[in-house]
């Protein structure tokens, strides 16, 4: 007979601790400060912050800088494959969750190279950037950045009845005549400014989606960055299977 006791990690004894922890306290409670939780488990900070993230991106907690952790009740995750183009607030409405728009920021910028190359403008040329937060009961859940060429979206468009989804706008309008969209997908940390925006913690890591969206005419129109808290958000793609490879 096997005598062998199981060796846990320590890591995964900890996650094990928090997740405890966390089922046992009520939603929107706050958890101990992290200097009294690290004392409790015996880790350090660094190694409890670290912990701490797999937890929030789950969407099982919500860290606010200088005011605490909070554990979150258990939300709705907006669940979508990416093979057809749809906005939030679509998708949202389709599992019936309620999602609003916080924070909106409208302004004309000069083209960066980066933004000029994306959108086919010189450098400098005149561009409208709308950038949002996007809530859910209370929540941060997605910041969104489009930016446009103002024969297409002007400053004046958007300021009464925008709800926060400039592609459900586009659609609406009906012209120009969306086609499809390039989209490079990538984990990254979370920056200062993204980290306000959100009300996170800088370094958490997010899903960061940055497309071109064409018109039929083959127009790149709007060139844009999406950000999520991955704990809210399941994104999956249905894939074809290739040929057969050829026999030696």
């Amino acid at each position: 007979m096997d005598t062998k006791a199981t060796v846990i990690h320590p890591y995964q004894r900890l996650q094990t601790q928090l997740a405890g922890l966390i089922a046992a306290t009520a939603a929107g409670e706050r958890l101990p400060a992290e200097p009294e939780l690290a004392r409790q488990l015996g880790v350090s900070r660094a190694t409890l912050r670290e912990a701490m993230r797999t937890f929030e991106g789950q969407g099982l907690i919500r860290r606010r800088q200088g005011v605490g952790t909070f554990v979150v009740g258990q939300l709705p995750v907006i669940e979508t494959g990416l093979e057809v183009l749809e906005s939030i607030e679509s998708l949202a409405r389709r599992i019936g969750l309620e999602v609003t728009m916080g924070d909106l920021h409208i302004e004309r910028i000069s083209a960066s190279p980066e933004q000029a190359e994306a959108l086919n403008v010189p450098p400098g040329d005149s561009l409208v950037m709308v950038s949002r937060v996007i809530n859910t009961k209370g929540r941060p859940v997605a910041h969104l950045v489009d930016i446009l060429p103002e024969d297409i979206l002007t400053p004046e468009d958007l300021r009464q009845g925008f709800t926060g989804s400039v592609f459900d706008l586009l659609l609406q309008r009906g012209e120009p005549a969306l086609s499809n969209s390039y989209t490079e997908i990538n984990a990254v940390a979370a920056t200062a400014e993204w980290a306000r925006a959100l009300q996170i913690q800088r370094g958490d890591v997010l899903l960061k989606f940055t497309a071109r969206l064409y018109t039929t005419e083959g127009r790149a129109i709007d060139y844009s960055q999406s950000l999520f808290l991955p704990g809210y958000f399941h994104f999956h793609v249905v894939r074809r299977a290739g040929s057969q490879p050829p026999s030696a």
